[in-house]
């Protein structure tokens, strides 16, 4: 009790089981590994000298930046104008718009991605339409190549987008645009003038996040692209199971990690920017920077002022006559969005009730076969009680460790907060394939390899840092005199934590173990690196089976890891609409 009450008054201690776990399993491997890549205790450059000496390792790293910025750039062009469009519905439709984002962001990738290899493949949904339809004579190549692994990129990282986009646009005080149509400016240009700028900062954070992401996409181009669409990720992973030559690997690995870290550098240091730089910067575009340009423009704009002014004036005392061409554009855009991110899905639930020896859609006939070859398949069944077992063990460890680094985090000063919450997050902001190579060097080390706990504790690292990331948002909005009122009612730090702080940010730690279990449950890549022959979970066995065999249980598999969203944002909506009616009845009190 003792060390519980000097933990309490001293919160930075609440970070030390989060940061002990990041460092023996995460923190000293990699630094191991920096140093393995300079051939340490020599130190020299000779491995990265060797990476860049071979024309095809350059290609390589040129060809995942350049599939990154592709894909990245069109979840921008997609993304900004449906976030747009979601912010300015009604609010009973705008809720349900956020919900269809949610749920493929919540989705298992390889049931996403196993998805879209049931619509493009050669027998695939479309090749089968179109020759059905006597359109084709043989099956069109839409898999195995660029355009289909861009396709992939986009559907998993979309909502990626979205959703930082959606929370920036929400905190934009709508009365500026207004403001600005008062004051004589078309509807584009209040956008342009006003609105844009005040959005860069979402922009941005989802730009970072999305190319971040892309640059360490292992199973996306190993699955829907051919052998000239590897990306560095598929290189690095091949040299861990074919290569004894951990030093060429770990250089490979940090010059992908280099790209990250200049990106974040570049970007990321720069997210909280505020409203006024935006404008500023919206006011001196880059074309008024060039002398000919900038008069071109001044000329350009004193010519047409007068014909502006006059048709400014002839409009002012009009009726408000709105056109609904945007509307009806904006609706039919949303549509398209919302049909591209939940059909594979939809598709896939009803070819998983196929009652023919391969699936087909429609499905002719309907039958629970591959629901019964699921459970009935020690393979599947096992692999399936694998990743719960791992999974639940995850979500508690996880859970327990996030929830006090957060605590202690929103306690400590701000700079050592920030440098400590960079530290925690640093595995999921790293590539995934390097956080893997690192935690392989560091369960080697600790004689874990090929074991459940081993792939547990690969696991926690990434679920803590989202824990901590979504409990610290709940204490972010956490009235601290509550406990100090309890405080000064002789209350300890024990005591109060539970009595008044755990009950209120209940719903933010159901969420964060709801993400932790997500998270384990649906890794690959590290899984694959640390598990070995020995653990066999159910992403792997799906994996497996997507690469040697198109087995048709995978389409019952898929419909359960579709479906297991829903029931975890039915767990969040109850638990929030729990505390939402404890508050009201603490608000209203007792009734005398």
């Amino acid at each position: 009790m003792t060390t519980i009450n000097k933990l309490g008054r001293s919160p930075i201690g609440l970070t030390v089981p989060a940061l002990a776990i990041l460092l023996v399993v995460f923190g000293i491997p990699i630094v191991s590994l920096f140093l393995t890549s300079l051939n340490a205790p020599d130190f020299s450059v000779a491995n990265y000298q060797a990476f860049f000496g071979q024309p095809a390792n350059i290609r390589i790293l040129l060809q995942t930046i350049e599939m990154s910025i592709v894909a990245t750039v069109i979840c921008v062009i997609i993304g900004y104008p449906t976030a747009y469009v979601i912010v300015a519905a009604p609010k009973y439709l705008r809720v349900a718009l956020i919900v269809l984002v949610i749920i493929p962001y919540l989705t298992s990738g390889l049931a996403r991605i196993y998805a879209w290899i049931v619509i493009l493949g050669d027998r695939g949904l479309i090749n089968n339409l179109l020759l059905d339809l006597g359109l084709i004579s043989s099956p069109l190549p839409l898999i195995y190549n660029r355009i289909a692994v861009y396709i992939g990129m986009v559907h998993i990282m979309l909502p990626t987008m979205i959703l930082p986009l959606i929370s920036v646009m929400f905190g934009i005080d709508k009365s500026l645009m207004a403001a600005a149509r008062s004051m004589g400016a078309r509807p584009f240009a209040a956008f342009w003038r006003v609105f844009f700028p005040l959005s860069l900062p979402g922009v941005r954070s989802g730009t970072l996040l999305v190319f971040v992401f892309c640059l360490g996409f292992y199973i996306t181009p190993a699955a829907l692209g051919g052998l000239r669409d590897a990306m560095l990720s598929n290189f690095i992973e091949s040299q861990v199971s074919s290569s004894l030559n951990m030093a060429r690997t770990a250089a490979s690995a940090f010059i992908l990690l280099a790209i990250t870290v200049v990106v974040l550098s570049a970007i990321g240091l720069d997210l909280s920017s505020t409203q006024g730089r935006g404008s500023k910067t919206a006011r001196t575009p880059w074309l008024s920077r060039l002398s000919s340009f900038g008069t071109l423009k001044r000329w350009a704009n004193e010519l047409v002022t007068p014909y502006r002014a006059r048709g400014w004036t002839a409009q002012l005392y009009q009726a408000g006559g709105h056109s609904r061409w945007p509307k009806i554009v904006g609706t039919v855009f949303v549509v398209l969005v919302m049909v591209f991110l939940q059909f594979p899905g939809l598709i896939v639930i009803m070819m998983s009730f196929s009652a023919g020896a391969f699936l087909e859609f429609p499905p002719s006939t309907l039958s629970l076969q591959w629901y019964r070859s699921f459970f009935g398949d020690p393979s599947w069944s096992g692999a399936a009680w694998t990743s719960i077992q791992i999974g639940v063990v995850v979500t508690i460890l996880s859970t327990i460790v996030g929830t006090l680094a957060a605590y202690g985090l929103t306690r400590t000063r701000p700079r050592l907060r920030s440098f400590l919450t960079m530290v925690i997050l640093t595995p999921i902001t790293f590539p995934v394939i390097v956080v893997g190579v690192a935690t392989y060097l560091g369960l080697l080390k600790l004689g874990l390899l090929s074991s459940k706990t081993g792939v547990i504790l690969a696991h926690s690292i990434g679920a803590i840092g989202t824990v901590v990331v979504i409990v610290s948002a709940t204490l972010a909005n956490f009235d601290r005199r509550l406990e100090q009122a309890a405080l000064s009612m002789r209350a300890g730090p024990l005591q109060t934590f539970m009595r008044v702080t755990l009950p209120l940010i209940r719903p933010g730690i159901i969420g964060g173990a709801v993400f932790a279990f997500l998270h384990s449950f649906d890794e690959v890549v590290i899984t694959k690196l640390v598990g070995g022959l020995s653990i066999r979970t159910l992403p792997l066995k799906m994996w497996e089976n997507i690469r040697n065999q198109i087995d048709p249980t995978i389409a019952a598999v898929s419909t359960l890891l579709m479906l297991l969203p829903v029931l975890w944002l039915i767990v969040l909506y109850l638990t929030w609409w729990r505390s939402r009616l404890r508050d009201q009845r603490v608000l209203l009190g007792p009734r005398i």
